[in-house]
This record gives C-alpha cells, sequence and structure tokens, in this order.
C-alpha cells in the first residue's frame, strides 16, 4: 500500500459555512499515512479537527497522541486515517483515526484491523467534525474496502449511543453490512445539572459523609491539610516527578505498572501533561500534609468534556482516605458552566470512584464487515465463535442504542 496515497471520492454535499466553521468543497479525499511521513503544516488542522469534534477525545488530539505514537507504537504498518474535505493539506480536516493491521484477536491469532490505542488511552472514539459523521464512515470504509489489510474493521473503546455510534450503524445498515458490538463497559461519569454541594448530597450517603467528616478532621489533626488547583504549567516539572514518585510508592509500582516504571510510559506521561499544558487544557489537583503530597489528580479538558485521566495517593495515609477528599474537591467542577461532563476513565465498577459519581458512560467494540468473500468469511467464523463464548460465560452486551430505541 502506497504510504499517504489520497482516495478522492464523491460524499453528500457539504455544507457552506464561515469563519471557523468548514468550507465548501464538492469532494473529499482520504488518506492511509505513516506517522513518520506526516507533514508539519497537519498540527494546526488536527487542532482545528479537535475543536469542533463532535465527540470529544483528547486521547486522540495531537498533544496526546504525538508522544504516544513516539514512545508505544512499535507496529510498522501502523497508519492514521485522515479524510479532508477536499485535497490533502489544502482544505479542512473533517476526521481521523489512527488505525493499524494487527494478527492477534484477543486470544485468537485472526488477522484485522483495529483502531491504534496503548494501555494509557482510555478511549478509541475517532476525531470527527460535527456534522460529517456518516461521510467518515463511508470514506473509511471505502478505504479499507479495497486496502490489502486482511480481515474485519474491529472498532476499540468506542462510546455506545454517541453520534459517532449512531452514524456508523447507520451507514452499515444502508451498505448492508454487518456492524455487530461486541463487548460493552459502563463506567463512571460525572454529568449533572446540581451544584457540587448538592450533587454530593444527593449522591454519597449520610453514613459515608459523616465519615469522611471524621476522616477529614483526623487527618488535619496530623497537621497543616492545603488543596492545590492549578490550571496553567506553573510549577509542572516538580509536579510531574512528585506524582510519579508518589504513584509508584503505592500498589501500581509493586507490580510493575506505574508509569515511572518505565522509561517509554514515564516519558510518555511527562510530554502529554506539558503538550496539555500549552494547549491550555490541563488541570491538577493535590492534598498536601505540611506540603507533603498525600494524593495528586490530573484532568485534561477539551471544550466542554473533560476526563479525569489519572490519580494517584500515599498508602500510607489510606485509613484518612485522601483521594476521596481529594475527589471531593474535583467535584467542584459542577460549579463551572463550561464544563458540561466528566469521563472517570476508570475501569467499570471502580469502588472508589462508582459509589461518588452516579452517572454511567457506556464504552463498547465494534466489529465492522469488510468487502471481499475470504473477509466476509472470517468475519462470520469470528463472531460465531465470540457469541458462543459470551453463552457459555454467560457475558451480558448492554446495547444502550437498543434502549433508545
Amino acid at each position: 500500500m502506497a504510504n499517504g496515497a489520497a482516495t478522492t471520492m464523491k460524499t453528500d454535499s457539504f455544507p457552506r459555512n464561515c469563519g471557523d466553521r468548514i468550507s465548501l468543497a464538492s469532494s473529499a479525499s482520504a488518506q492511509l499515512i505513516a506517522p513518520a511521513e506526516l507533514p508539519p503544516m497537519l498540527k494546526s488542522d488536527w487542532i482545528k479537527l479537535a475543536h469542533n469534534a463532535v465527540e470529544p477525545n483528547i486521547f486522540y488530539e495531537y498533544w496526546a497522541l504525538q508522544p504516544a505514537i513516539a514512545e508505544f507504537c512499535s507496529n510498522l504498518d501502523m497508519r492514521l486515517f485522515l479524510f479532508w474535505a477536499g485535497q490533502p493539506n489544502c482544505s479542512d480536516l473533517i476526521g481521523l483515526l489512527p488505525i493499524a493491521p494487527t494478527k492477534q484477536f484477543g486470544r485468537w491469532p485472526v488477522p484485522h484491523i483495529q483502531n491504534w490505542m496503548h494501555h494509557n488511552c482510555f478511549l478509541g472514539t475517532p476525531l470527527v467534525r460535527t456534522g460529517f459523521e456518516r461521510q467518515f464512515w463511508q470514506a473509511l470504509f471505502r478505504k479499507l474496502d479495497t486496502c490489502d489489510w486482511p480481515g474485519f474493521l474491529h472498532i476499540n473503546g468506542m462510546t455506545i449511543g454517541g453520534p459517532l455510534d449512531q452514524a456508523m450503524r447507520a451507514v452499515c445498515d444502508t451498505q448492508g453490512r454487518r456492524c455487530d458490538l461486541v463487548h460493552s463497559e459502563a463506567r463512571a461519569l460525572l454529568e449533572s445539572d446540581l451544584g457540587a454541594d448538592d450533587y454530593y448530597a444527593a449522591t454519597v450517603r449520610g453514613k459515608k459523609r459523616k465519615e469522611l467528616r471524621r476522616q477529614a478532621k483526623r487527618l488535619s489533626e496530623l497537621g497543616q491539610v492545603t488543596f492545590g488547583h492549578w490550571q496553567d504549567a506553573t510549577g509542572l516539572e516538580p509536579w510531574i516527578t512528585e506524582f510519579l514518585a508518589l504513584e509508584r510508592r503505592g500498589w501500581k509500582g509493586k507490580n510493575g505498572s506505574a508509569l515511572d516504571c518505565n522509561p517509554a510510559t514515564q516519558s510518555f506521561f511527562s510530554k502529554m501533561l506539558k503538550g496539555a499544558a500549552d494547549e491550555g487544557r490541563l488541570e491538577r489537583h493535590d492534598i498536601r500534609l505540611d506540603d507533603m503530597p498525600l494524593a495528586m489528580l490530573i484532568n485534561l479538558h477539551s471544550g466542554s468534556a473533560s476526563f479525569s485521566f489519572k490519580t494517584a495517593f500515599d498508602e500510607e495515609y489510606a485509613r484518612f482516605s485522601p483521594g476521596v477528599l481529594l475527589q471531593l474537591e474535583n467535584l467542584k467542577i459542577l460549579d463551572n458552566p463550561g464544563n458540561v461532563w466528566m469521563d472517570s476513565c476508570a475501569a467499570e465498577d471502580h469502588p472508589m470512584i462508582d459509589s461518588l459519581w452516579s452517572e454511567r458512560r457506556h464504552i463498547g467494540r465494534f466489529s465492522v464487515e469488510l468487502s471481499g468473500v475470504g473477509r466476509k468469511a472470517l468475519f462470520r467464523s469470528v463472531r460465531m465463535g465470540e457469541d458462543l463464548m459470551a453463552q457459555l460465560k454467560g457475558r451480558e452486551i448492554i446495547d444502550v442504542m437498543q434502549m433508545m430505541k
């Protein structure tokens, strides 16, 4: 496959807009381009796309994806799918998705194509300009239908029931293409019209609130307790160093999964936070006892959406619940009218955050059939195997799209 080769295609007509919005184009172009071949001028188009995305995803924004690719991507066939309103680099970028062929599908040696993610990437939803959801999927399917990568398309970590899921299913239905939701999970989400105090009172049981007040009082008896909050790069370097050390002292350090346990994750984390700060997307919180960090928290923002990316706490002070006390401070984001929701980025049934945030965000994995007799046969064989395993294990898939009907 030729790197960066653009396919020009007719699409649904684009509306004429002005200012920062998209301009009229009669055709669109799709590319699969290697990260090393990305032109420097793509950055501004990428940032503009993220600013106008129908579903925010900070993990696929320029300042987060570039350092991730640099540190973690070992697949030489990994490409960025770029969808342009006209000719590449001469028109508006209206869609982006990192994608790669892979030979392993879970535990099965099955070749397929999948959106590229890494262990610290908690959402795989493509970046697509509002209003062009269907055109994006049409362009992606057409590009993959004609490429020489084997197997089917697997989209990992996409929001279930969102505009992009709805558009993908609509396009597949129109094209007679199978599109199956094969896995779902529900993770904590913070979204409410209530202010911080009212939300806390409505969500957390009175007995639990009383216990947290007691723990806060006991902690204050040990010394001066302070809460820190930054939305810029002030003191960022030493703060990152403290976060990495705090996380490594805990259970993640013991099992080798702390960011500081690997030079690649350490470098990615530092570069990502500095990039987020440069773009005005970073928010940091901490709670300290006599200036010693007991818990630290990182939020990342994209427009009216937020992602609670990382948190760490001192396990020696676990009896005072410093991580929970810091999350109570984090509830104050509900008092910010510019923020609509915050994704916890946490695992399903997380014991701490699930007890504080009552809303849920449904994230799923989707498998999509691509053209070709062999590809369709492989897709259907894999799906039969997955359905059988789901029945044997009693695994339930919750499709909020069906619940919305």
